[in-house]
């Protein structure tokens, strides 16, 4: 190897009886960053101070019960199969958050509280974007501490050393058999995942700046960059996983939620260009230009 990423070798830290967990201060950092700037790009479409946070704090529980529920269905080995432990399935902190149950229930909770709050469910999505996907990249550091998330086996030079690693404790632990604590050198797919997330919120952000789209585009244009980068990433993950097909559950996920935002994107563009037609019709230039007719060649009438 002529270099390796390192990972950390603890996860959590104690404040006397007080458990200080990397997961949950990074989705923690991330939350924070995302309703800071959903705050910020919702006024600018006329919604009032603090509204951000009146409606995330429906969508943001919502949203991490459906990211847990989606990541046990989706990943079931380590609770329901051989030797799993079913009630590991409610601890949180040791990672495990499925993007697509959590946008899924998560927009519900968003659905409650803009209703609530008398805010536009389009129009905070679309200010809402560019912060979740910043909060992705954000939160997948918490992975990186958590020793996951990794691929498969690399010599690259940026390969990642994972540790084996013992989860109740959160921290590294001697490989089974071994007298070192390193599992070997993996693909970063948590940071090829923070990175196109990094890239995807700044695209977001210069596009609804340069364009002017449809209510709801922003969001849309969301779900298809984020899903065309974690298709890819996802191909690399080793992780344990559903397959249907010979691919990952993820996988089928991400092809799905692409095509639907690609569909929502065209009907959110389709209904904005009727809505203006409707606003605005055509102005009916019969009569003017018969009055302009009769004005260049007045009638003759007899004396």
């Amino acid at each position: 190897m002529i270099a390796s990423i390192p990972s950390p070798e603890q996860s959590v830290w104690f404040i006397g009886p007080f458990p200080l967990r990397a997961y949950a201060m990074f989705i923690l950092a991330g939350i924070i960053v995302a309703v800071w700037i959903t705050q910020r790009r919702l006024e600018v479409r006329g919604g009032e101070p603090g509204q951000a946070l009146d409606v995330a704090v429906w969508a943001v529980p919502f949203g991490i019960v459906g990211g847990r529920i989606y990541h046990v269905i989706s990943s079931p080995g380590p609770y329901f199969g051989d030797g799993g432990h079913p009630l590991d399935a409610f601890k949180i902190w040791q990672g495990g958050l499925g993007i697509w149950g959590a946008v899924a229930l998560g927009t519900v909770g968003a659905w409650i509280g803009c209703r609530r709050h008398g805010v536009s469910l389009l129009d905070y999505a679309d200010a809402a974007a560019p912060g979740v996907v910043l909060a992705q990249a954000i939160g997948r550091w918490g992975n990186y501490f958590n020793n996951e998330l990794f691929g498969t086996r690399t010599d690259l030079p940026w390969g990642l050393e994972i540790h084996c690693w013992d989860q109740g404790v959160g921290v590294a632990a001697t490989c089974p058999g071994g007298t070192t604590n390193i599992l070997g050198t993996f693909q970063p797919t948590f940071l090829y995942e923070s990175l196109w997330c990094l890239l995807v919120a700044v695209v977001l952000v210069l596009v609804d700046r340069r364009f002017s789209l449809a209510r709801g585009q922003v969001f849309a244009l969301y779900g298809i960059l984020y899903t065309l980068g974690r298709g890819v990433i996802e191909m690399l993950r080793s992780d344990q996983a559903n397959y249907v097909l010979g691919l990952r559950l993820n996988v089928w996920t991400s092809v799905t939620v692409f095509a639907g935002s690609v569909l929502a994107f065209w009907l959110l563009g389709v209904r904005a260009s009727r809505e203006s037609s409707a606003e605005y019709p055509p102005a009916d230039t019969s009569t003017a230009d018969e009055a302009s007719i009769n004005e260049s060649h007045p009638s003759q009438h007899p004396d």
